[in-house]
């Protein structure tokens, strides 16, 4: 027979916080309950990643291809810096993580780098060549 998480995930959701505020904890499915708010956590995780490759790629965009810099490749560089510092600000517990996250980042933004510019992939370092906080800083931009 179906649960209420495989059949109205919806439902599912509003029923543990029902559950939750009366104190019923015994009612509480715990094994899904578990699973997805470890999987809340693995999303913010992947959202820090998604940022830092989106930041990554135009500061790689910006530093090779110098005739090509504009004001969508500027505004994008800004707004993921913005978005950054306003993820880890409501998730501050990321920070520990940031060294992975920027290796996880750099490798998928150099992949994409080399796609989108069609330059070599040796011409990328192999390593990210810049600092969480040059990456950060406004007044940063890679020539």
């Amino acid at each position: 027979m179906a649960t209420l998480y495989e059949t109205d995930f919806h439902a599912w959701a509003y029923r543990q916080a029902d559950l939750l505020r009366a104190g019923r904890l015994e009612e509480i499915d715990t094994a899904n309950m578990i699973e997805e708010i470890e999987s809340m956590g693995r999303s913010e995780q992947r959202e820090l990643v998604n940022r830092l490759v989106i930041l990554l790629l135009h500061l790689l965009k910006w530093r090779f291809q110098p005739a090509l810099r504009g004001n969508s490749w500027r505004l994008s560089i800004k707004e993921q810096r913005l978005r950054l510092a306003g993820h880890l600000e409501d998730n501050p517990s990321l920070k520990s993580k940031l060294d992975q996250a920027i290796e996880r980042a750099y490798h998928l933004a150099r992949l994409e780098a080399e796609r989108e510019t069609g330059l070599a992939e040796s011409t990328f370092d192999s390593r990210c060549p810049f600092s969480f906080a040059q990456m950060m800083d406004e007044g940063f931009w890679p020539d």
